[in-house]
C-alpha cells in the first residue's frame, strides 16, 4: 500500500510540473470540435479567442507568446488572411509607446527621476504620515509618464534607504534609553518589543559604505569595542574589531543579562510602530504606481489597448486622445490618492493625524530630524543639475504641451496649422522627440568639458555621444507588452471579420433592461475581480469586444462601459501576482500576503467607487454620454438584425 501511495504521489508531482505543458496540449485538443463540428467563420474565431485567452489566464506560455496564436491560427482556420493578421502587431500605440520609451530612458539615465522624487520627499518632510504622502505624489507624478513597473523599481530603493535609516535610527535611540517605551503601546506590546530589540542588539552589525552606514549586516557578534551612536547607526569612526570573515568590518554590540528569544519574522524591527510604517509606505508606493498610471494614455499599457481597440472599432469616435482622458482621470486619480492614503493611515498608522503629519519642527522627534538629513545627504550626492537634465525636463515638458494643444477641443489646436487633416497622431509627436534624443549631445555645446553628469562620456573620444544609445532604449522597450497589444488588435479584427462580435450581441440581449450605470458597475467588478488572478492587458484584451458587443446590444455610450472597465482592470492589488510592482514590493519583505490582501480590498473599493463617480458625474458631459454616438450606430448589432 505504501508503495502505491508513493507511485501515485510520485505521479501527481510529475504532473504537476509538466502542468503548463499539459495546458498548451490539451487545451486546443479539447476544443478542436468547436470549428470542426460547426466550420463557420464565428466558430473559428471563438476556437482561437478562447484557446489564446486560456493561454493568458493561466500563462501557460509567456504573454507575448500566447500572443502570437492568433498570427498562425487565423490563417489556418480562414478567419484572416496572414498579411491582414500582421498588420494588426504594429499599430498607431506602437508608435507613441516607443517614443515614451525614448523619453523615459533619459530620465532614467541622467537620474532625473530620483531628483524628482527626493525633492518631493524633501518638501513633504519625514513625518510618517507626510512621508508615506510626499512617497506616493512623486510616484504618482512618475507613473504617469513611465510604466508602473519601472517607476516602483526606481522608488523603492529611495524608500527602502529611508526605512533602513528609520529602523537603524530607533535602535540607535533604544540603546541609549533601554527603558524609554513608547506610550500609545500597551505593556504587551512593550515587552514584545524590548525583546525583538535585545535581539536586533545582538544580530544587527553594520556593514561601512563609503565611510557611512547606510547598509547594515547580520553576523555573530564579537567582544564590544567602543564605538559612538549617530543618526546612520553605529559611527564609522568607531573602531572596528579585525576581519572575521576577510572582508566584512564588523561592530560589535554588547548587551548585559541578554534573554533568548524566540525568532519573529519582525524581529528586525525596533519596534512594532516601526514595522506598520514599513508596512505602510511601501504599499503606498505600488498603489501610487497604479493610480498615476491610470492619467494618461502612455501611462500604462491597459490605456494603451483601450485606446487603439476603441479607435479601430470606431474610427469615426474622435473622442479618445490625450487631452480628452487626462480631464477625466486627473481627478480620479487625485481623489483616489488621498482616500488611499487616508486608508492606509488609519490601517497601519492609526488616527493620530497630527502627531504623524504635524509639519512643526517643535514636533519633530530626532529619528525624523536625522532621517530628513539623510534624504538631504541623498540628495547633495546628485550634485548641481546637470546639462542632460535640463535637456530631459525640456523634451519632458515639451511633449506635454505638444499633446494637450495637439486638439484640445475647446479651441483649434496646432494640428489645425496643416491643410491635411488627421495625419498627425499623439505618436507623432512622440516619435519626433524621441528621435531627436537620439542626436542630441549629452555634452553641454561650446564648452571644454563635460556637464556634471556625464561622468560616462570621454570628453576627447565621445563628445558627440547623444543623450541615449540604442541600448540605453532597448533595455527599457517592453517588446512583450508590444506583441501582447498586438495580440489584442488581431482578436478584435477577427472577431469584426468573422461576426462573432454580432453573435455576442444577441446573446447579451436579455440584459437590456439594465440601467447604463449597473451594467457598468458590474463589468467594473467583473474585471477587477478577474485582474487580481490574471495579467491585466490579458484580461481587457479579452472583455474589451464582449463589452463593446454589449454596448451596442444595450444601445449605451460604448465609453460608458469602456473607460470604467479600462481603469478599473488597473485595480489587482491585493495579490503579488496582481501586478509586476506588487510583485515588487513583496519582495522587499516588510509586508506579507494577508497585509496585501487587507490593504488592496479597500484600494479595490475605492478604486471602484471612484471610477463609477467619474463615470456618472463629469465623464457625462465630458463624453457625452447620455446619448447613443452617431459613430457607433454604424456597429450596432441590432441594426443587423
Amino acid at each position: 500500500m505504501r508503495l502505491e501511495a508513493a507511485a501515485r504521489m510520485d505521479l501527481f508531482r510529475k504532473l504537476w510540473t509538466a502542468r503548463k505543458l499539459l495546458v498548451v496540449v490539451l487545451i486546443p485538443l479539447s476544443l478542436l470540435p468547436l470549428p470542426l463540428i460547426h466550420p463557420t467563420s464565428e466558430a473559428s474565431c471563438a476556437y482561437v479567442l478562447i484557446v489564446t485567452a486560456i493561454y493568458w489566464v493561466s500563462e501557460a506560455v509567456p504573454l507575448g507568446a500566447a500572443a502570437l496564436v492568433p498570427a498562425f491560427l487565423y490563417p489556418l482556420f480562414g478567419v484572416l488572411k496572414s498579411s491582414e493578421v500582421a498588420a494588426e502587431y504594429c499599430k498607431d500605440t506602437t508608435l507613441l509607446l516607443m517614443g515614451v520609451i525614448c523619453l523615459a530612458a533619459s530620465i532614467e539615465k541622467w537620474n532625473l527621476h530620483k531628483r524628482i522624487a527626493l525633492r518631493m520627499v524633501m518638501v513633504a518632510g519625514a513625518k510618517p504620515g507626510m512621508l508615506v504622502l510626499g512617497f506616493m505624489c512623486c510616484t504618482v507624478f512618475l507613473s504617469m509618464w513611465l510604466s508602473n513597473t519601472s517607476t516602483t523599481a526606481m522608488v523603492m530603493p529611495i524608500a527602502e534607504a529611508v526605512l533602513q535609516q528609520l529602523i537603524c535610527t530607533g535602535l540607535a535611540d533604544s540603546l541609549e534609553n533601554p527603558d524609554s517605551t513608547d506610550g500609545t503601546e500597551d505593556s504587551h506590546d512593550n515587552m514584545e518589543k524590548e525583546q525583538n530589540l535585545e535581539k536586533n542588539q545582538l544580530e544587527l552589525l553594520y556593514r561601512e559604505d563609503s565611510n557611512n552606514c547606510s547598509k547594515q549586516e547580520l553576523s555573530t557578534v564579537t567582544e564590544l569595542q567602543s564605538g559612538e551612536l549617530n543618526g546612520l547607526g553605529l559611527c564609522p569612526n568607531s573602531r572596528i574589531m579585525n576581519n572575521t570573515n576577510g572582508h566584512l568590518p564588523q561592530v560589535a554590540v554588547e548587551i548585559p543579562n541578554v534573554k533568548r528569544v524566540k525568532m519573529r519574522r519582525d524581529s528586525q524591527y525596533p519596534t512594532k510602530r516601526d514595522h506598520m510604517i514599513c508596512k505602510c509606505l511601501t504599499l503606498s508606493i505600488t498603489y501610487a504606481a497604479t493610480i498615476g498610471g491610470l492619467m494618461t494614455i502612455t501611462g500604462t499599457s491597459t490605456n494603451l489597448i483601450f485606446a487603439e481597440q476603441f479607435n479601430t472599432r470606431y474610427p469615426d469616435a474622435k473622442v479618445i486622445n490625450f487631452g480628452t482622458w487626462f480631464i477625466f482621470s486627473f481627478p480620479i486619480a487625485i481623489i483616489m490618492l488621498v482616500l488611499t492614503w487616508l486608508w492606509l493611515h488609519f490601517l497601519f498608522l492609526g488616527c493620530n493625524f497630527r502627531e504623524t503629519c504635524s509639519l512643526s519642527k517643535k514636533r519633530k522627534t530626532r529619528r525624523e530630524m536625522l532621517s530628513e538629513q539623510r534624504i538631504h545627504e541623498e540628495y547633495e550626492k546628485l550634485g548641481p543639475i546637470s546639462y542632460p537634465e535640463v535637456v530631459t525636463g525640456v523634451f519632458f515638458v515639451l511633449m506635454t504641451l505638444l499633446w494637450f494643444t495637439r486638439e484640445p477641443g475647446f479651441v483649434p489646436g496646432w494640428t489645425s496649422l496643416f491643410e491635411k487633416k488627421g495625419y498627425r497622431t499623439d505618436a507623432t509627436v512622440s516619435v519626433l522627440l524621441g528621435f531627436l534624443l537620439f542626436l542630441i549631445p549629452a555634452k553641454r555645446p561650446f564648452s571644454s568639458s563635460c556637464a556634471s553628469g556625464c561622468k560616462d562620456i570621454d570628453s576627447e573620444e565621445d563628445s558627440l555621444t547623444p543623450m541615449i544609445t540604442w541600448k540605453d532604449f532597448q533595455r527599457l522597450m517592453p517588446w512583450e507588452i508590444v506583441i501582447l497589444v498586438g495580440g489584442g488588435y488581431a482578436l478584435a479584427a477577427g472577431c469584426k471579420v468573422s461576426g462573432l462580435s454580432v453573435w455576442i450581441g444577441r446573446q447579451l440581449e436579455p440584459m437590456s433592461g439594465l440601467p447604463p450605470w449597473a451594467v457598468t458597475l458590474l463589468a467594473c467588478l467583473l474585471v477587477s475581480a478577474v485582474t487580481e488572478f490574471a495579467s491585466n492587458p490579458a484580461t481587457l484584451t479579452v472583455f474589451l469586444p464582449i463589452l463593446c458587443a454589449l454596448s451596442e446590444t444595450l444601445q449605451i455610450n460604448p465609453l460608458h462601459t469602456l473607460i470604467p472597465a479600462t481603469m478599473c482592470v488597473s485595480f489587482g492589488v491585493m495579490l503579488p501576482v496582481g501586478n509586476p510592482p506588487n510583485a515588487i514590493v513583496f519582495s522587499y519583505g516588510h509586508v506579507q500576503i494577508r497585509d496585501m490582501v487587507k490593504a488592496g480590498f479597500g484600494v479595490n473599493l475605492i478604486g471602484v467607487a471612484v471610477v463609477m463617480l467619474a463615470i456618472t458625474t463629469w465623464g457625462v458631459p465630458l463624453f457625452n454620454l447620455t446619448e447613443f454616438p452617431v459613430w457607433a450606430m454604424g456597429r450596432n448589432v441590432t441594426v443587423g438584425l
